[in-house]
């Protein structure tokens, strides 16, 4: 099977039933995407396939030959975090860091998914062009990664920075109005 992980081109002969956060962690030596729940229940291995977010435990990588995968290893450029990334350590979005990777990815893949205008189950007018992001509307759409630490007040804050463009006081305010 050949891939692109990382924007690294990859060849692995792997048993057609091997995930995709099996392929990246056992046979592509990326350690970053984790193993949670292995049910697709947690987050933890959420990564981007051409730019969207995936939960890596329940996919079979048979089925993304061809595609390009990014881990939170490939979310830094030329050795610069991702302002994302940067946002996090700023806000304190992390206290073990197990679901971190999996909370970078898909808060990445979310904003895109806003930028297209993908609604969520929450966004009030799903004929708008452009989608507001709330603290309400970042949290639906978070929903499905999971932190077991609890510091969801500073993801949420360091997400609400780095894609809305406000600080996350104005963001928490607005969601009040």
């Amino acid at each position: 099977m050949q891939f692109t992980i990382n924007g690294e081109p990859i060849d692995v002969t792997a048993d057609i039933r091997t995930s995709v956060l099996d392929l990246l962690r056992n046979y592509a030596g990326l350690m970053g995407t984790k193993k949670g729940c292995d049910q697709g229940a947690c987050g933890a291995c959420t990564v981007l396939v051409d730019g969207e977010r995936i939960n890596s435990c329940l996919a079979l990588a048979v089925q993304y030959q061809g595609r390009s995968i990014t881990t939170v290893e490939g979310l830094a450029k030329n050795g610069d975090l991702h302002p994302l990334q940067k946002a996090f350590i700023e806000h304190d979005g992390f206290q073990c860091g197990y679901c971190t990777p999996g909370q970078l990815c898909s808060a990445i893949g979310m904003a895109a998914e806003i930028s297209r205008g993908v609604p969520s189950a929450i966004t009030p007018d799903l004929a708008a062009e452009q989608i507001a992001l709330t603290e309400t509307e970042l949290r639906e759409r978070m929903s499905g990664n999971l932190c077991r630490c609890g510091a969801y007040n500073g993801i949420v804050e360091a997400i609400a920075e780095t894609y809305s463009g406000q600080t996350a006081a104005e963001t928490k305010a607005r969601a009040r109005a």
